[in-house]
């Protein structure tokens, strides 16, 4: 039943918002509805101390919130994409151990933010990095920091080599 609410969603995955959700509301929830009706049929079935009815219990605890996307187009179905970006951070965090102050941890929230707004905005974070780390102390001693425009991940005057190739469809 979630593949195949899955398959659903993956079609309208190029959609405007307001067509996405209008089409999750023609395609896609009656296939979320008969999901929790399922869970709710089947609940009684599983042992209690399983993890399938821990499972089954969860949907339903959050099936408010788990729906939420059926209303809003904006709305990704699931958080996949938000759990891939910080990733990396997660299976690193056993390394740095040494960050173990307050100005630490909010030196590396700086620098993964930036990173992931980097790649968010299809740069190469490495590349991005080493041109601000050579740009920005050339501004120094300035007072006026309208610079900064020209250095932010969506500026259209970053230099070509920090941006990722485009992917040519055709290729």
């Amino acid at each position: 039943m979630i593949q195949a609410i899955y398959r659903e969603e993956r079609m309208l995955k190029d959609l405007s918002a307001e067509e996405r959700r209008n089409r999750r509301q023609l395609g896609v929830k009656p296939l979320v509805e008969a999901y929790f009706t399922w869970v709710r049929e089947n609940i009684s079935k599983v042992p209690e101390k399983s993890k399938t009815h821990e499972g089954f219990s969860y949907c339903l605890n959050q099936e408010k919130y788990l729906k939420v996307f059926l209303d809003d187009g904006e709305v990704p179905m699931d958080n996949n994409a938000a759990e891939q970006s910080i990733r990396g951070f997660c299976i690193g965090k056993k390394n740095w151990v040494m960050i173990d102050t307050i100005a630490g941890a909010k030196s590396s929230a700086i620098i993964y933010s930036i990173a992931e707004t980097a790649k968010a905005n299809n740069l190469r974070p490495y590349e991005y990095f080493e041109y601000l780390l050579t740009e920005i102390p050339s501004h120094m001693e300035d007072t006026d920091r309208s610079f900064c425009e020209y250095l932010l991940p969506w500026s259209p005057n970053l230099p070509e080599y920090c941006r990722k190739p485009e992917k040519n469809s055709n290729k």
